[in-house]
């Protein structure tokens, strides 16, 4: 299974996920057999501008299968579901911890990720996530 998850620094297993999947500058794509991280790979985001569906095919050209975020806007869900590619939001944290609490089962999200990229849209900041 080949999972995505954006983040902001090139830092491997240790990359803190970004707070916002379509601002994020790369993607770690994390690699797991048989209940194991096999691998990690960080990729540049190839565009600076993206329009819809950017994002969701280059994260589909890299083969994931699973895309892992804090927050994704309706759009984006909708090119991953038709993709078949699932998605997971309300995750934080580096990329190996919450690779690995997928992999266990036991991955905490926060449910009121929606509300709180509002509070900050709003407020015209970022995430605190």
């Amino acid at each position: 299974m080949r999972i995505a998850l954006p983040v902001d620094e090139d830092l491997g297993l240790e990359s803190p996920m970004s707070g916002h999947f379509g601002r994020a500058r790369y993607f770690a794509f994390v690699d797991v057999e048989d209940g194991e991280i096999r691998g990690v790979e960080v990729v540049p985001v190839p565009f600076e501008e993206h329009g819809p569906g950017d994002l969701p095919n280059f994260i589909k050209e890299h083969g994931a299968e699973v895309v892992i975020v804090y927050g994704m806007g309706r759009r984006a869900m909708e090119y991953f579901n038709q993709f078949g590619i699932t998605v997971v939001t309300g995750a934080y944290g580096k990329v190996g911890d919450v690779v690995k609490a997928f992999i266990e089962q036991v991955l905490e999200v926060d449910p009121h990720w929606k509300e709180k990229i509002e509070r900050e849209k709003e407020k015209g900041g970022h995430c605190e996530h």
